[in-house]
């Protein structure tokens, strides 16, 4: 039988990944369903369409994803024969152990319930309630999707724990008296200060029109004040002409480019300084005297060599990073003060402690076969029950790359989508969780229902009594919760640096961490978006609002969501009595196709050394 549906595949176009598990598996799915060969390759390929997969091969890791294809097509089967009958799924028992009484009656009648089971069930499995005016009713759907059929649930995938232990004597308390337990660890959190740098367009404002002489005055002003920088911080010589030729060891500050079109390598880089020190000029730079770096286009670098011809600079050394101490005094513009909205001011800030909980989720926030926002309700249920004093969910909240979004399949237009399923899921939760929890938005620009620009105004939000509550953030934003200085940008730009970047390790086979150095490099160009050109898919607007771009000060938090694998990474920056650290956070995405994905917990204290952060996946 095996031949057969080798046969079968071949006839119907597909190949086979790894044969031998593929068609052991595929024999037991006929034998336990009593399944031809043609039918079981009829239902691959319902499932191959389905799925959109891109490749005609039969692979081992969608054997499992096909298993649940042929269990539903035989239950199903089933139902059309037998139209009164009902088949009672996991989704059911879930109902049974975690719904109250009154919701139990009116779903399955008769069901006998029994308050023990609930209290033993596992509270993380629990499909959440609507907590006031019934919009995000978590009751289970008549259509169990593959999100609901999940089996691994708030799993944590990675964690860091720095937190002194603490002995709390709790060992005379029992497993079974899970009830207490609950009520003991979700007790009301304690409100935190918010102050929100604003710093980005305003909501409503006009876009599109910048001009090169914008884009032109922003590079120029980004070469111009690394050179201050570099020199302020008497380091390094005054910056020179880098075009003109000299025996003698010079330093030269610009921007890295590429001679041509295509991806940056050794023969096609170039350095651009500014128009004070060689009108703006490009010329070619070697590299091969340097036994490590890491460059990209757009990058500000400090350049020490020689260029002999005049043609060609051939660098000793590569500065990729500003000292901290000089930074300060040079972005503090003394005629320019940054402007800052107070949310909510701190009775004595001098008293606050630099402590905050926080859960971090990015967008998408529903799976890619429905509109339901099952993830998204499942991460307010969570954060119900943990009630940390921060929410900072990132866009986006209608996705503009959904299948249903792109095809034009739903009934409502995007800005009553994102009340409806994302503002009032969120009033609930904001209404059961107190008045202490905070909730902090950042748009993306594949919001299908906000401005697609970048720099990204925030939205504009109207809710009454809920103001100091739920606030809107500019993307790229910087906010200050009990003096935690925390910075956010959702457009990908890990991934596009990565995509555009050009390295060479070091040569004594020093281990070096690709995620940790992309990074490294927002924080060392002090700004969240150093890449130019930037991405086909960025709208980057260079009249709205640059300085929206610059980090002026390095935050203590800095949140990157990418499509890139999750990660928590704590950066060391500067030397000896300067070395600052920051922690840097990529959650993932909390819906990955018509899966759940990851988000983060984090419980910080005062320092990197100092804190619980943990990636969990829903």
């Amino acid at each position: 039988m095996e031949e057969e549906i080798k046969e079968e595949f071949k006839k119907s176009g597909f190949s086979l990944d790894d044969e031998e598990e593929v068609l052991k598996k595929c024999l037991t799915f006929c034998i336990n369903y009593n399944l031809k060969p043609s039918d079981l390759v009829s239902s691959w390929e319902v499932y191959y369409l389905n799925r959109l997969l891109d490749e005609s091969t039969v692979r081992n890791a969608e054997m499992d994803g096909f298993l649940l294809h042929l269990q539903n097509e035989q239950k199903e089967a089933v139902v059309k024969e037998e139209p009164d009958l009902y088949i009672y799924s996991s989704k059911d028992v879930d109902m049974i152990l975690n719904y109250d009484e009154e919701d139990m009656k009116e779903e399955v009648p008769g069901t006998p319930t029994d308050k023990s089971l609930k209290l033993n069930s596992d509270p993380f499995n629990s499909t959440p309630k609507s907590y006031g005016n019934g919009y995000s009713s978590g009751k289970p759907s008549k259509l169990v999707t593959p999100f609901g059929r999940r089996t691994d649930k708030f799993v944590v995938k990675f964690n860091i724990n720095s937190l002194p232990v603490v002995d709390n004597n709790d060992g005379e308390h029992d497993h079974g008296n899970l009830e207490d337990e609950i009520i003991r660890r979700a007790q009301p959190c304690k409100r935190c200060s918010l102050m929100v740098h604003r710093l980005g367009p305003e909501p409503g404002c006009r876009f599109m029109y910048d001009k090169i002489e914008d884009r032109f005055n922003a590079l120029e002003n980004r070469i111009r004040k690394h050179a201050t920088v570099l020199f302020a911080s008497g380091l390094y010589k005054e910056p020179m002409d880098p075009t003109v030729a000299s025996q003698r060891n010079i330093f030269a500050v610009g921007m890295i480019c590429c001679d041509g079109e295509g991806r940056l390598n050794e023969k096609s880089i170039m350095l651009q300084s500014s128009v004070e020190h060689s009108g703006g000029c490009n010329v070619r730079l070697e590299l091969h005297n340097l036994s490590q770096f890491s460059i990209f286009p757009g990058q500000i670098v400090g350049i020490e060599g020689q260029n002999p011809s005049g043609h060609c600079l051939i660098a000793s050394k590569l500065v990729d990073s500003v000292p901290l101490s000089a930074t300060v005094a040079v972005n503090q513009h003394p005629t320019k003060k940054q402007a800052l909205d107070l949310v909510v001011e701190s009775t004595d800030s001098s008293f606050v402690q630099k402590e905050i909980s926080a859960l971090i989720a990015s967008g998408p926030f529903t799976t890619t076969d429905n509109l339901f926002f099952e993830p998204l309700t499942e991460l307010l249920a969570y954060a119900g029950r943990k009630l940390p004093q921060l929410l900072v969910l990132m866009g986006p909240f209608i996705d503009s790359e959904h299948p249903e979004v792109k095809k034009g399949a739903v009934d409502r237009s995007f800005d009553e989508l994102f009340c409806q399923e994302i503002l009032r899921r969120l009033q609930d939760h904001v209404e059961y969780a107190g008045s202490n929890v905070r909730v902090i938005l950042v748009p993306s620009i594949r919001d299908a229902q906000h401005d697609f620009v970048f720099p990204q105004p925030a939205f504009d939000i109207h809710l009454p009594n809920l103001e100091h509550q739920i606030t809107g953030l500019t993307n790229p934003g910087i906010f200050e919760a009990n003096q935690v200085k925390v910075g956010c940008c959702t457009v990908d730009i890990l991934k596009q640096i990565s995509g555009e970047e050009m390295s060479r390790n070091p040569t004594d086979g020093t281990p070096s961490d690709r995620m940790s150095r992309l990074a490294n490099h927002i924080i060392s160009q002090r700004s969240f978006y150093p890449l130019y050109p930037p991405a086909e898919e960025v709208p980057l607007d260079f009249s709205l609002a640059p300085e929206a771009l610059q980090i002026t000060s390095i935050p203590d938090i800095l949140i990157l969501p990418s499509d890139m694998k999750y990660f928590i990474k704590v950066l060391t920056l500067g030397e000896g009595e300067e070395q600052r650290k920051c922690i840097c956070i990529n959650p993932g995405r909390l819906a990955k196709g018509e899966g759940g994905g990851t988000f983060v917990e984090l419980n910080y204290q005062g320092s990197p050394d100092k804190m619980n952060a943990s990636i969990i996946g829903i």
